[in-house]
């Protein structure tokens, strides 16, 4: 069932046109500046980080961009294509836990709140990994259930109809 899954959903990405992809390309990096530049793993003056990044916070926030925006892509749709019934659970959640993931455990002000200074590095700090882990689960999750339905379920279009 999940090989078919995924074997569904890699036909459906490969279904994708130049818009989707250039959306794609466009939404990770715009994910990826956001992300990074909040959490201070892109270095600015915006912001400030207390406690350095580990080492693997550099692949999560580029693959929770990457997934990111893989999944905003797969919610364009063509012009001549009716809109459809959209739910962005998985990615949303999995979107805010990688962020949460990847940012600085003493600079989240919800985590210094709730545990205080030393509370957020004993308690949230290692934490902060399982977010990561369930952050890519969920968001690979959602990316699977879109792919899979523009291949299985396409959308008819009118174009397909005149055809048919």
């Amino acid at each position: 069932m999940i090989v078919d899954a995924v074997r569904d959903a890699c036909r459906g990405l490969r279904l994708w046109d130049r818009r989707r992809i250039a959306v794609a390309v466009a939404a990770a990096a715009g994910s990826a500046v956001v992300i990074g530049v909040a959490t201070v793993l892109i270095p600015n003056s915006l912001f400030a980080r207390d406690i350095p990044p580990v080492w693997w916070d550099y692949p999560v926030w580029i693959l929770t961009a990457v997934l990111i925006g893989m999944l905003i892509a797969s919610y364009v749709r063509g012009p001549d294509v009716e809109a459809e019934r959209r739910s962005g659970v998985l990615g949303g959640a999995g979107g805010i836990l990688g962020w949460f993931a990847v940012g600085c455990p003493v600079c989240n002000k919800i985590a210094l709140l709730a545990l205080g200074y030393t509370g957020a590095l004993t308690y949230f700090a290692p934490l902060q990994p399982i977010l990561a882990a369930l952050s890519i689960v969920l968001l690979v999750v959602a990316v699977i259930i879109r792919l899979k339905g523009q291949y299985a379920c396409p959308v008819p279009s009118s174009e397909r109809s005149v055809r048919s």
